[in-house]
């Protein structure tokens, strides 16, 4: 096992080492209006019921229409959708349609009004069950009412934001379930 040789870094790119979880493409809708939004920080709150907190900043066009509608799907792409993936995250919902300008289907999901994305492997509808800290820093805690797995897609490769334009891939997979003890989570 090796002994690393750590050497001072600066505070503000530690994100590089610690995003959560894969890129994921949340999509809403409010009156009609519907859009697309790329999102690199989320994080599991609790299991049950399955709560995802957020951060959605006021400047995104999709923080209005999540916090009036209450709703949203968040979707979980694969490496096929990273150049679509990227466009959406620089481009404003207050311009285009993003379905229609990157290709995308949308949906219907079964209890939300925000559309499903057809091209991501996963997509989980929620409804909003936490909004005391919106105001304040943009957090939403968002329960998962409905959630919607290709389960056929066994070893996903997922985007992981490391900062400045940089993703890693995921897919592979270490299986420590024969020494995993979940009784202590």
């Amino acid at each position: 096992m090796p002994i690393y040789d750590k050497q001072d870094y600066p505070t503000v790119d530690v994100r590089h080492f610690l995003e959560p979880g894969p890129v994921v493409l949340v999509s809403s809708a409010h009156k009609g209006e519907t859009d697309i939004m790329t999102m690199g920080w989320h994080m599991i709150m609790e299991f049950s019921p399955a709560l995802v907190g957020c951060i959605i900043s006021p400047a995104n066009h999709s923080h209005e229409l999540v916090r009036r509608s209450g709703e949203c799907v968040i979707n979980v792409p694969t490496i096929e959708l990273a150049n679509q993936m990227v466009d959406i995250g620089n481009s404003t919902g207050t311009r285009i349609d993003k379905f229609k300008e990157f290709g995308l289907t949308a949906h219907t999901g079964n209890i939300v009004h925000a559309p499903m994305i057809g091209e991501c492997f996963a997509s989980f509808e929620c409804r909003l069950a936490k909004d005391d800290m919106i105001d304040e820093l943009g957090f939403f805690v968002w329960e998962v009412v409905k959630a919607h797995v290709d389960q056929t897609v066994t070893a996903p490769k997922t985007l992981h934001y490391r900062g400045r334009g940089e993703f890693m891939v995921a897919g592979d997979s270490l299986d420590l379930s024969a020494r995993f003890k979940p009784e202590v989570l």
